[in-house]
């Protein structure tokens, strides 16, 4: 018996590919075949993505009449090139992630009467989603909010939870590490791939301005963009408090398993991690997120009290020190709030978004 062809449609940032090649990885698992239909800057992301096919299909966006020309016109001829592609490939079922690149695919299938579905990362429907969510066969949220989608969507939207990398999967059985009396204190000040600017800047001096006997515990692993790694690591020192700055860091999931307490921001990926992991945060959403949705994100977290939220409007050396001296103050209350998080994780998220796609063929 042939098996089965999944084309999954995501691109752009790792925030829609990460999900998408955790759910090629489950599909694999059983038997499916993977074609990846993605943009230029998705493919900055797939060189590791299990497909036997990465399709390359024209889309954009833009604001303004003339760039939203300009974009229809490029969405237009990637619908034409992924017709003409699942004419040759006859996919079972088309998934997107969206973002503007899943467009034309999932446009070509529902021309085409093929099954689709979609998976949306944030607590708020995205555009692309939103403009699809009522005509495809499925749709998967990751957080039981979906702002912005009607009320029918609403109804049958499926909460599966974010698919994440499997060695942030395997810390869901890992206990959480109570700091002991005296001991040190593991802090994880992330901000994206290449750090935010702001919490590289305010991170150490809310640090520096904590009482030194609490200073001289810590260990701090922070991502800072490459230009801010310097001036970071000097406020540290200054200090007298041990830090790695670093702009990325590839042992993720290594780090977050000794952390005590995470400070960054609350985008998708990032509070189902600390879900899932079980590590209370001190979150800043981005100021600039579309419908506000990273401080939506949030809610997952803060609604359980495993995390603060500090916006970042707010957010000054001296708020988020204040924050960071009582929270670390009380090693049992840490451990409550990590045992909450813990709580609300769904670790089992790409099964059952798989079991979602399976469904959906008839499987």
């Amino acid at each position: 018996m042939t098996s089965r062809l999944c084309v999954l449609a995501a691109g752009g940032t790792g925030g829609h590919m990460f999900p998408a090649e955790a759910l090629a990885r489950e599909l694999a698992d059983r038997g499916w075949r993977i074609v990846l239909a993605t943009d230029k800057r998705g493919e900055a992301y797939a060189a590791t993505f299990p497909a036997e096919e990465h399709l390359a299909l024209n889309a954009a966006t833009g604001s303004g009449a003339v760039a939203l020309v300009k974009a229809g016109a490029a969405i237009l001829g990637g619908v034409r090139q992924a017709r003409s592609a699942f004419n040759r490939l006859n996919p079972d079922i088309v998934v997107g992630f969206g973002g503007y690149p899943s467009a034309p695919a999932l446009l070509a299938a529902i021309s085409q009467g093929l099954p689709t579905a979609i998976h949306e990362q944030n607590a708020v429907l995205g555009r692309t989603n939103r403009l699809l969510a009522s005509r495809v066969d499925a749709v998967a949220s990751a957080f039981p909010t979906l702002e912005r989608a009607s009320a029918r969507v609403k109804r049958d939207a499926r909460v599966v939870g974010i698919p994440v990398r499997p060695a942030i999967r395997a810390l869901y059985e890992t206990p959480y590490p109570t700091p002991k009396a005296g001991g040190p204190i593991e802090l994880l000040v992330t901000g994206g791939s290449q750090g935010a600017r702001i919490l590289a800047e305010t991170a150490p001096r809310a640090l520096a301005d904590l009482p030194e006997p609490l200073r001289a515990r810590l260990r701090v692993a922070q991502q800072s963009r490459p230009e801010g790694v310097e001036a970071a690591q000097a406020v540290y020192a200054d200090a007298g408090i041990q830090a790695e700055v670093q702009p990325f860091f590839a042992d993720m999931a290594e780090r977050l398993a000794r952390t005590h307490l995470v400070i960054g921001r609350a985008g998708a990926s990032t509070c189902a991690e600390l879900a899932i992991a079980g590590r209370p945060a001190v979150l800043i959403p981005l100021a600039i997120a579309t419908n506000d949705h990273q401080t939506l994100n949030a809610r997952l977290l803060t609604d359980v009290d495993a995390a603060a939220v500090i916006a970042e409007r707010e957010l000054t050396p001296e708020r988020l020190s204040a924050v960071l001296a009582d929270w670390l103050a009380d090693p049992e209350a840490l451990t409550r709030r990590a045992t909450a998080a813990h709580a609300v994780g769904l670790p089992h998220a790409a099964a059952a978004l798989a079991d979602l796609v399976e469904a959906t063929v008839g499987c």
